[in-house]
């Protein structure tokens, strides 16, 4: 194919490539910054959590100092050490998480300020987390780790304490369900396969919180368990545990409110701020609180706990935030930025807060055939050239009904004409032997990523044999198979008697493609030497 000579096509050309290559970044940008700030708030989020944990921690070190106090603080101290390093271990392990998928993700964004967080140059690499986490089973020693923390801050606490506080503790593995994606029930699979790098991030972001959440849970518990029956009330705080820290709109969120050395036989009462003084009863100490999750980003929930003592009413202003995710959509066009006539046009697909199997897609104007699932769709069968064609993403509710959460707009185009060869050469100079030994001319599509082939149907023949004058021009055609220089007894005459100084034409030649359209391909000049 020749490079155009003029300046303003060279420039038209470039300008081209340049929105091609745009329009293959464009795979909903929307999702990919959403877990971008999700993974940014929860950041901020631990830190303020992991900040009170240490104010417990050194609560219960300056206790065991008090004249005293040291023979009946000291193992409830030594407990909470190994929680800490246990907590702070855990949270390095996501961490270097972070790093590894982030660099197989293909290293850091060229903003300092994001690297620092961890933020991939690819956001939208897929490829990453189905690697590490499922191929090579990193996914299983997490989830290993994972158990074996939550075991471990559990077997801190008493056999009553640990009874009412594991369904409190963030901190767990929810088994995978077995489906045809997944027939074995794999945690990883369900966890990991396919996930865009920016939303593992966020994802491990989301259980360093867990683990910081469980240990405040546990470090509260040993604190009331060193003082219960010394403890002054002017020293404690409200705790409030959210039994998730993210969740979709729409969702439920639940949270345990408590005071950190309570009294059974006493009942605290919680006032809810913003709820027009709502108050929720202690049930032992523990006040259950539930909410529908509404408002996309970071929630605060605030209020006030009051506890009648001996001494008169004690009071504590409490706190705690969850995130609230949006539900979207994604598609990526797993070949091209664009879809051809003609050819299966693969995609895939996902949505944020829902399974694979649960979403489907559909073309807003039909037109098309589409196959697949499990989030691996074929789209074929396109009838038309079309600018703005609409794939709409469905997903599944927990009701049964279907919800539409996203759509993309591709562009629909005509494959590209082929380019006519002989032996692999658009003209030119050939031996003489080579070009007696060829069948015909086939038409060559360079640089396509599909499977699309096209067949010369039929074409003119002529030389001027060194010496004498043209012949020609003969025509060849053969729509079924495709036509070759034996389909006429004149061509196959002078190509067996092809010699050096020979000139071979080939013009009007006709090639139909999977699209079912004739094209007309640019013509053929050998000179045979």
């Amino acid at each position: 194919m020749s490079i155009p000579k003029e300046p303003r096509q060279i420039m038209i050309n470039l300008m081209y490539l340049v929105l091609t290559a745009l329009l293959a970044l464009n795979v909903s940008n929307e999702i990919l910054n959403a877990f971008k700030t999700l993974s940014l708030s929860i950041d901020r989020s631990n830190k303020s959590i992991d900040q009170k944990n240490t104010e417990v921690y050194d609560a219960i070190k300056e206790n065991e100092k008090a004249p005293g106090q040291e023979a009946k603080v000291k193992p409830y101290r030594e407990k909470a050490d190994a929680v800490v390093k246990r907590a702070d271990d855990m949270v390095k392990f996501f961490e270097v998480w972070k790093k590894r998928i982030t660099i197989e993700a293909g290293g850091y964004n060229v903003d300092p300020e994001d690297s620092a967080l961890h933020i991939p140059a690819r956001m939208d690499n897929i490829d990453a987390t189905t690697k590490l986490l499922v191929e090579l089973k990193g996914g299983d020693t997490m989830k290993k780790q994972i158990t074996d923390v939550r075991d471990f801050f559990l077997s801190q606490l008493t056999k009553e304490d640990t009874a009412k506080l594991s369904p409190l503790m963030p901190l767990r593995i929810t088994h995978a369900k077995k489906n045809d994606h997944n027939p074995t029930g794999d945690w990883s699979i369900e966890n990991f396969e396919h996930m865009p790098a920016i939303a593992a991030i966020a994802l491990f972001s989301k259980y360093e919180n867990d683990v910081r959440s469980s240990e405040a849970l546990v470090l509260n518990r040993l604190f009331e368990e060193a003082h219960m029956k010394d403890i002054k009330f002017d020293t404690i705080g409200a705790v409030a545990v959210p039994k998730t820290s993210y969740a979709l709109e729409g969702q439920k969120i639940e949270a345990s409110i408590l005071l950190a050395a309570f009294n059974k036989a006493q009942r605290p009462t919680v006032i809810m701020q913003g709820g027009g003084g709502s108050t929720k009863p202690a049930l032992n100490g523990v006040v259950p609180w539930e909410t529908i999750a509404h408002g996309v980003g970071l929630q605060t929930v605030r209020g006030r706990i009051e506890l009648q003592t001996e001494t008169g009413p004690v009071s504590r202003d409490w706190k705690f935030e969850y995130m609230v995710g949006s539900t979207g959509a994604s598609m990526a066009l797993d070949k091209m930025n664009v879809f051809y006539i003609g050819v299966d046009n693969p995609v895939t697909v996902a949505a944020a807060g829902y399974s694979v199997e649960d979403v489907s897609i559909a073309a807003a104007t039909g037109g098309c055939t589409i196959t697949g699932d499990k989030g691996h769709f074929v789209i074929k069968d396109l009838k038309k050239i079309d600018p703005n064609f609409v794939v709409e993403i469905f997903a599944k509710t927990q009701d049964g009904s279907k919800k539409k959460v996203g759509e993309m707009k591709i562009r629909v185009k005509k494959i590209p004409d082929p380019v006519a060869m002989v032996n692999g050469k658009p003209g030119g100079g050939m031996p003489a032997s080579i070009f007696r030994a060829q069948g015909g001319p086939i038409a060559v599509l360079a640089s396509f990523d599909f499977d699309a082939k096209f067949k010369i149907v039929s074409f003119d023949y002529s030389t001027t044999p060194k010496g004498k004058d043209y012949q020609g021009p003969f025509h060849v055609e053969n729509r079924a198979v495709g036509c070759r220089f034996s389909d006429n007894a004149q061509v196959s005459k002078f190509l067996n008697l092809a010699k050096a100084g020979d000139k071979v034409f080939l013009d009007d030649i006709k090639a139909v493609g999977p699209d079912g359209t004739t094209r007309t391909l640019a013509p053929l000049y050998f000179t045979l030497n």
